[in-house]
């Protein structure tokens, strides 16, 4: 699994990391009892149980059965190869990993990406550079002091200057051995028909554009003369989608996960004022709309998501469409509204920080009050035509709400603006939800002041089944244990899958490893084998067991290898008598054998 790194550097990287402070970045856990409860990311659920545990060092769903370590959490989450996980582990607890290492030799695909990846690292730090230490550099600086940018800001976003010559960063990538041609890919050079390249970003001031681990991945730039475009951002790469990345996600993860809350922007600019107004639970979309991606990766982080868009017309019609999908995906929507046609960084600008959190964020509309707001602006409501047509269209939206207390709540509102019956405003309700096929849901907390673990429905196991799982959450927990079964039973387990777990721990404990669940599964290969046995590391046993315990299990695990040898035989026998023509001696055998088979279903 390690390629060419020591198992002991592995090891000591996974030691180095905690599971629960790496799962955290990406499932708001909490905790409960010994172990910490969260949503599963890898599958979509309403009730918490995907469990973290940090004493052993691994996590498991037990809704879809996912489990595993550090390493296989981040491979599952990230899509990252074993290497990737494992540098990135590397990096975050300063372990220093073999100049040399490799799973397999890297596809050319994975070199000019890898080398894009670094291009933009060591462009990041050139162009912050430049800003702050050359005579180029300095009305870029004063451009973004009057814009009211503090050190502070320019130091952390790593805001910086490309000047305006065209081939200073050209020598300067060729210098640290980047093709030209892979620069254009990577959407850092530009080249004309003559074949000549130049920077993309000259002349301008830059915005470095991270994913979500924080690695730079692309760039805005704003010119300051008369340059046209005035803004001018990366293309789509192998290294930048538009639709997946979120600004500023890598810094404000932890904030978001705190206040529960995230703060949806349409530009970079807006996050970093809020974020100096010290509001930093901020992201923003790249420059697009809102996709089902990015909503989807909110909800895992915040329960609810205020939008705060331009106060412009424009800036309106895309929270619309923002609010609408946030909201099918079922995400809490609340949207800000700026006034004046300002944009939120403006309203900053103009009025502070203070004021744009105490009149803009905290007086947020719900998800219906900004649809009926927003739908009221497209009619006359004095004209009979335009109210029916009007309330027709808040009734589509109020039908869609789940909670049926809201839902009231909005169709009293209507009720009294309009001298309408509340009955018949909810008769069309639940006609329309009917018709659309929606059924009533209360509403689920998200978390519970109940520590048990949480319980999935199975069907109930045979009781040498159990016998066998008990059995190896103690032997994963106790070397002792295992070497008594290993003596007493061997592998010889009733369930295939209970086999190989055993024989891979034998051979785990054989080589002088000590108890560490988290460990032993970098042995396994085989990902549903590996998954069972992090399944039964996390089963709920005593802190003591007794030898006679231990003896119980063993027995009935014999003993059902006893009888299933019975009935072998006799399943022998029948053939042979079969085979003799004893019609009377072969029945009483089948006779036999159906009884010994009831008998162990009953086991």
């Amino acid at each position: 699994m390690a390629g060419h790194i020591p198992e002991e550097k592995v090891d000591e990287i996974r030691r180095s990391t905690d599971i629960v402070e790496v799962i955290g970045n990406y499932v708001d856990l909490k905790k409960q009892g010994r172990n910490h409860f969260g949503l599963c990311p890898f599958h979509g659920e309403n009730t918490p149980s995907f469990s973290v545990s940090q004493d052993k060092q691994i996590f498991h769903c037990f809704g879809c059965g996912k489990g595993g370590n550090v390493y296989t959490f981040l491979m599952e989450i990230e899509g990252f190869s074993f290497i990737q996980a494992l540098k990135q582990l590397a990096e975050q607890t300063g372990i220093d990993l073999p100049d040399q290492l490799s799973e397999e030799a890297p596809s050319e695909k994975s070199q000019e990406s890898q080398a894009m990846l670094e291009a933009h690292q060591w462009l990041t730090k050139l162009y912050h550079h430049l800003l702050k230490n050359s005579k180029d550099g300095r009305e870029a600086y004063q451009y973004l002091i009057d814009r009211g940018f503090t050190d502070e800001t320019i130091q952390k976003y790593q805001i910086g200057y490309s000047p305006d010559s065209k081939d200073f960063v050209v020598t300067f990538l060729e210098k640290k051995g980047y093709h030209p041609q892979t620069m254009v890919k990577a959407g850092l050079l530009s080249t004309n028909d003559h074949g000549e390249y130049a920077d993309r970003f000259r002349g301008r001031v830059i915005f470095p554009l991270r994913n979500h681990l924080g690695k730079t991945v692309a760039f805005a730039g704003r010119s300051l003369g008369q340059q046209e475009p005035k803004y001018l951002n990366s293309p789509e790469t192998e290294l930048f989608h538009k639709g997946r990345l979120l600004y500023n996600f890598d810094l404000a993860r932890s904030a978001i996960r705190k206040e529960k809350t995230v703060i949806l922007f349409e530009g970079f600019g807006d996050v970093i004022s809020a974020d100096q107004a010290n509001i930093h639970h901020a992201v923003g979309t790249m420059g697009t709309s809102l996709s089902s991606m990015q909503a989807n990766l909110l909800k895992k982080y915040a329960e609810q998501i205020i939008i705060c868009y331009d106060g412009d017309r424009a800036g309106i019609e895309a929270a619309v469409k923002a609010a609408k999908l946030l909201k099918s995906v079922g995400c809490q929507t609340y949207v800000a509204r700026v006034p004046d046609e300002l944009d939120p960084d403006e309203f900053i600008q103009k009025y502070g920080g203070d004021r744009f959190k105490r009149e803009i964020i905290d007086t947020s509309d719900t998800y219906i009050s900004f649809m009926m707001n927003y739908l009221r602006r497209d009619y006359n409501l004095q004209v009979e035509g335009d109210r029916i047509t009007y309330i027709e269209k808040v009734l589509q939206e109020i039908a869609g709400l789940d909670r049926a207390v809201e839902r009231e709540h909005y169709l009293n509102e209507i009720a009294t603006e309009f001298q309408l019956s509340v009955e018949t405003l909810k008769e069309e309700v639940q006609r329309i939800r009917s018709q659309s096929g929606v059924k009533d849901k209360e509403p689920k907390n998200r978390y519970t002041n109940d520590t048990r673990q949480p319980t999935v429905q199975k069907k109930l196991l045979p009781a040498f089944h159990n016998a066998e799982r008990k059995l190896i959450a103690y032997m994963l927990r106790d070397p002792y244990i295992a070497d008594k079964v290993q003596e007493e039973i061997g592998g010889a387990f009733n369930i295939e899958d209970h086999q190989v777990i055993v024989t891979h721990l034998y051979a785990y404990y054989e080589d002088g490893n000590e108890s560490d669940i988290s460990q032993f599964v970098e042995m396994i290969e085989d990902a549903s084998i590996k998954n069972l046995a992090i399944e039964l590391a996390m089963a709920p046993v005593s802190e003591e067991v007794s030898d006679q315990e231990i003896h119980d299990y063993i027995t009935r695990i014999r003993s059902e290898q006893w009888d299933r040898t019975d009935i072998r035989n006799l399943e022998s026998e029948l053939k042979k008598a079969e085979q003799q023509n004893e019609p009377i001696r072969a029945a009483e055998i089948a006779m036999e054998i159906i009884k010994r088979k009831k008998e162990l279903k009953h086991h």
